[in-house]
């Protein structure tokens, strides 16, 4: 598949600090990529280099099939971004923000310049609070109208920095909407995010960064399927329901009072209840457990992931 950004070797120093430590971004043409990190992990610093916003110490990056920064100026028209949060003019309305935003754009078309602002605003909900001065916003308002600045014009690449930063949970929903519609017209969407929820509900890859560099990366479903799925019964007689699921190679089975728990393998889940019923034993539930992205973290890095933040 055709990579809409690709890095060689990325590396970024300040000083003698690595923020991003050698790394090879792969963002397959027409993925919704998330790239996934605590805050402080070289994210925001990444993507800075792969906009031509910060020069890179070492290493290339590819967008689009152009070579940054070299190739900014053919390249840049075709993406969209919201960087570090939005930033507006204060005294201006929403509306006069993206005016003057699009007005600067020599790619843009003024013919139909009023058309598309009102199409942008009214994606992102502010079609109502667009007479509104900027400052007059609140934190979610102002991060909507940077997702409307982003689309003002088609773009065959998304960049998006903590979409979902200072929203409510409404606000939040209608971002996943926003994400699942661009991403369905053909645009490939690069968002950057510390909630491992809303990557998992969002994209279709990966990358797992950890103090700079890039521990993993690859399409969700390959990433979990490195993960055991595992099965828990729960029952009074765990050490009964245990020795049936050892009998069918259940690995890493462990009882406890209120059931037992073993990694699937190959077993399928129905025969392995048909045979615990057969041995007379009580089985009060079954739980398939899928590992999520949480336990993918813990078990590249060893390390916990906070999930609501």
């Amino acid at each position: 598949m055709t990579s809409a950004i690709a890095t060689s070797a990325l590396t970024k120093r300040f000083g003698k600090r690595t923020a991003v430590d050698v790394i090879d971004l792969d963002v397959p043409q027409g993925s919704v990529y998330g790239f996934l990190g605590p805050n402080g992990s070289g994210k925001t610093t990444t993507i800075r280099i792969l906009l031509g916003l910060a020069a890179a110490s070492e290493g290339t990056v590819h967008l689009l099939g152009e070579r940054m920064p070299d190739g900014a100026s053919a390249v840049l028209p075709r993406v969209g971004a919201l960087v570090d949060g939005p930033a507006f003019h204060p005294y201006l309305s929403g509306r006069d923000n993206l005016v003057r935003l699009d007005a600067a754009d020599r790619t843009a078309t003024p013919a139909d310049r009023r058309r598309r602002i009102d199409a942008a605003l009214e994606r992102v909900g502010l079609a109502a609070a667009a007479g509104k001065n900027y400052r007059a916003y609140s934190q979610g308002m102002r991060q909507r109208l940077g997702l409307a600045a982003s689309l003002l014009r088609p773009r065959e690449l998304l960049v998006l920095d903590e979409p979902t930063n200072g929203l409510d949970p409404q606000g939040t929903r209608e971002v996943r909407h926003l994400v699942s519609e661009v991403a369905a017209a053909g645009t490939t969407v690069f968002l950057s995010s510390h909630l491992l929820s809303e990557v998992d509900q969002m994209c279709t890859h990966v990358g797992i960064m950890r103090s700079g560099a890039l521990v993993a990366q690859g399409s969700i479903s390959t990433l979990r399927s490195a993960l055991a799925t595992r099965l828990r019964i729960d029952t009074r007689a765990g050490d009964d329901a245990a020795e049936v699921l050892r009998r069918f190679g259940l690995r890493n089975v462990a009882a406890d009072s209120t059931g037992v728990t073993g990694e699937l393998g190959g077993a399928v889940p129905e025969d392995v209840v048909e045979e615990l019923v057969k041995s007379g034993v009580p089985v009060r539930q079954v739980i398939i457990e899928r590992p999520g992205l949480e336990e993918l973290f813990v078990s590249l890095t060893g390390e916990g992931f906070d999930v609501d933040e």
